[in-house]
């Protein structure tokens, strides 16, 4: 059953009940009104811009973009392209590309234009929505890609030349439901990967992996009718997508909140009354950072119904989710390992309950098998390092138009091999170790940076560290660790040594580098980056002993 058909029963069950909320604090609307708004003629000062809509405003919205699109000649299994920021006519477009039958193709709101133009080609993608953040980025290649494709301006104002627009006329088409059968084998969105070693690649899913990745949220998250999500992340990644479908399941509200300040992300879940937060590392290391610099006061949001925090995207440190406990000690917490080629989160979870395995990723999620092999793919002993590979319903197609790159990750028998070096123990709780392309091998050592990462994060003065390997002659590489230092903190090299000494003597940092750690729209370390920013010529000028 495909996912729209939740769609249009929540906009039966729940018709006139809220299904989503944007809140962009930092930004006063002036645009002219197209969705229902509140609380904006209040002369409260510096009031933020919130707008909602129901389930049934929801569902006639994306009927109404799927009748536009039909009108302009999209047809089952044509691409189009959502590149727009996180805002409420976001998910209605992309429910109206579903329902004509078309595959959805979110863009990622960071790509530059040579990365648009592109994704636009090795997608095939036909037409483009997009927001008014991305009129310079699409003008300065307008020339290129408007042959043979439609683009469609979603925004209030001057609507660009070289696209039509899509606010004034959409709300001109029926509200019915456009009757495009759509069964489970059809495909049905394509997602980009993550690009950290470059131009990303287009993975293929059908409809039935959307659902699947649907039923693995609720099954993991338990959420009901009485759930609030805050979604934070961008849309256009399947993770806050997918945690979203929790909710698109159980009929409950989602919170879009626009920024990601400390105060903003706690004012939200107080006045909107979330009951689930999905949180990326950088800004729950920013929350507990605001509170114990006293930024932010706990007393001053309600915030007793916050039931459940949980991570995703990246190795999260222990310390991290041990400090969180001590400010919300009744919060459940969760990890969800994932990656776009399974659908997003969930293939591996920790799970709720196991908080004494905090560390770990966890063990298979809902309908999904787990293997750890070696070289050959051959199944490593338990509690030996090797590759995570993952099995069930999730697993994409393919990348699109790219069959070499499908055969290096995917087998016949629908393994996928994730380049993730993981370990499982007695207990059958898998922890990751590190990217497979992130291993570093010093003097024919492996060593696996996010074990120096985790180690290195219990020092009280650390935000955020990343570990890279930095070319050698003599060792072939060594480790590097760029640091971020809390705010108001001091930390020098000695201390950072110092801590170090209980590592075992290969493990430790030959070099310390404190600077800001990069991380993606996703939370993941750019490791590409660093390396690239950090390499020396001189590689014995980097060395100790």
């Amino acid at each position: 059953m495909p996912i729209t058909k939740y769609l249009e029963k929540n906009a039966v069950d729940f018709a006139n009940n809220c299904a989503l909320v944007e809140l962009n604090p930092e930004v006063r609307d002036t645009r002219r009104i197209t969705w229902k708004e509140f609380d904006l003629t209040q002369p409260e000062p510096n009031l933020p811009y919130r707008r909602e809509i129901t389930w049934k405003i929801f569902n006639e919205k994306a009927n109404r973009c799927a009748h536009y699109l039909l009108e302009r000649g999209v047809r089952k299994g044509d691409k189009v392209g959502i590149l727009m920021m996180n805002c409420l006519e976001w998910l209605p477009i992309y429910f109206g590309i579903l329902k004509t039958g078309a595959l959805a193709v979110p863009l990622n709101f960071r790509y530059a234009s040579d990365e648009i133009d592109y994704c636009l080609g090795l997608a095939d993608i036909s037409v483009l929505f997009f927001g008014p953040e991305f009129i310079g980025r699409l003008e300065a290649i307008s020339d290129k890609i408007m042959k043979g494709r439609l683009l469609i301006y979603v925004g209030e104002g001057l609507t660009p030349s070289f696209s039509e627009n899509y606010v004034t006329s959409a709300m001109n088409y029926s509200s019915e439901n456009p009757g495009i059968e759509i069964k489970d084998e059809d495909f049905g969105a394509i997602y980009f990967s993550s690009g950290t070693t470059g131009f990303p690649k287009a993975i293929l899913h059908r409809h039935k992996a959307l659902m699947h990745s649907a039923a693995v949220e609720q099954k993991h998250h338990g959420q009901t009718k009485d759930d609030v999500f805050l979604c934070i992340p961008p849309l256009y990644h399947t993770g806050a997508k997918m945690h979203w479908f929790g909710s698109l399941i159980s009929g409950g509200k989602a919170v879009l909140l626009r920024g990601t300040k400390p105060e903003n992300i706690l004012k939200a879940v107080s006045d909107e009354g979330c009951t689930i937060v999905w949180l990326l590392v950088p800004w729950a290391q920013d929350i507990l950072v605001a509170i114990e610099k006293g930024d932010v006061d706990l007393k001053a949001f309600k915030l007793d119904q916050w039931r459940l925090m949980h991570i995703g995207a990246q190795p999260v440190p222990k310390k991290l989710i041990e400090d969180w406990k001590k400010y919300f000690p009744h919060h459940d917490y969760d990890t969800n390992y994932g990656l776009s080629e399974s659908i997003g989160p969930g293939c591996v979870h920790l799970g709720v309950g196991n908080d004494h395995k905090i560390g770990a990723i966890g063990i298979p999620g809902y309908g999904w098998e787990v293997r750890i092999v070696d070289e050959k793919r051959c199944d490593v002993k338990q509690g030996e390092v090797g590759e995570l590979a993952v099995k069930g319903p999730g697993v994409m197609v393919e990348y699109y138009k790219n069959p070499e790159a499908t055969a290096e990750v995917l087998d016949k028998e629908g393994w996928l091999y994730t380049g993730d070096m993981a370990m499982q123990d007695e207990d059958g709780f898998i922890y990751l170790v590190d990217r497979k392309k992130d291993v570093i091998i010093t003097g024919g050592e492996n060593i696996y940076p996010v074990q120096i990462e985790d180690f290195i994060s219990k020092m009280p003065q650390v935000k955020d560290v990343a570990v890279i390997g930095l070319a050698d002659q003599r060792l072939g590489e060594i480790t590097a660790a760029i640091i971020e230092v809390k705010p108001g903190q001091t930390c020098s090299e000695e201390d950072v040594n110092n801590f170090c000494l209980d590592l075992p003597k290969y493990k430790r940092p030959k070099k310390i580098i404190f600077a800001p750690v990069l991380r993606n729209a996703t939370g993941k370390i750019e490791k590409p980056k660093l390396r690239e920013l950090y390499r020396t010529t001189d590689p014995f000028a980097v060395m100790k002993d």
